[in-house]
């Protein structure tokens, strides 16, 4: 396991203290590998507070580039990086938040083909916006066995879950068995909801590698806005998902 140097122990002196985390969670922090997929609004929470807390490689994977009105939540990005590419931006900025990540961007589009990336990472993060990168990341979630943290926002209500853990659980589409139509149109977003939802993803992604708490699994974690409310819908596994039943 990869030891911290003194200059890692003082910057993340703040969980050293925890007794759920000490230097030991530290150092499976530093190890573990994670892959977000999107750097949008949840993306850009979920890339900073992973880089923050020490997570020691992190994947960023996207093949679109920051327009000056993605710059109402996805708070990664800056007025300077418009036209760059987002896992660019994105990049720069981690480095510059914490030079003891190691950061490796992927300037593409997640598809069946581009799905072999997600096998040098321990936890697959989707934060993607579009129901059709949702279901491939889903699918080769559980072809690789690896754990999916799923999140989506939509105007006022955002939504969070951990699929594809080895926990047991559902997998995205037992849950959401029928993908609806993408109509190719822009959503109106609470500018400050994906950093709500983002930043439970990034808790859940460090519950998982860390093994503390009760991650979100077989739990669809839903958020209203408007009300400030917050319920849970139980999740189970379908014995006839196409995807996970056999």
């Amino acid at each position: 396991m990869s030891s911290l140097n003194s200059a890692e122990i003082n910057r993340y002196q703040r969980h050293l203290i925890l007794p759920k985390v000490d230097r030991a969670g530290q150092e499976k922090l530093k190890q573990a590998s994670v892959l977000v997929i999107g750097l949008g609004g949840l993306g850009s929470p979920i890339a900073l507070y992973l880089t923050a807390a020490g997570v020691g490689t992190i994947g960023l994977m996207d093949d679109d580039v920051v327009a000056t009105s993605n710059l109402q939540r996805q708070v990664i990005h800056s007025e300077a990086t418009v036209g760059q590419l987002k896992v660019e931006s994105a990049a720069d900025r981690m480095r510059r938040l914490n030079h003891f990540v190691t950061v490796k961007p992927f300037s593409q589009r997640f598809t069946a083909e581009t799905a072999a990336i997600l096998q040098g990472f321990d936890v697959i993060i989707d934060a993607t916006d579009n129901f059709s990168a949702r279901y491939a990341i889903n699918a080769a979630c559980v072809r690789h066995q690896k754990p999916m943290v799923y999140g989506a926002v939509k105007d006022f209500d955002g939504q969070i879950s951990v699929f594809n853990t080895r926990l047991s659980g559902p997998c995205y589409q037992c849950v959401f068995p029928h993908p609806p139509q993408d109509t190719g149109e822009p959503v109106g977003v609470f500018g400050v909801l994906p950093g709500i939802i983002g930043s439970m993803q990034a808790a859940e992604t460090l519950k998982l590698i860390l093994g503390i708490g009760t991650p979100l699994i077989g739990q669809l974690q839903v958020f209203n806005a408007l009300d400030n409310e917050w319920y849970r819908i139980e999740t189970r596994q379908n014995s006839e998902c196409p995807i996970c039943s056999h």
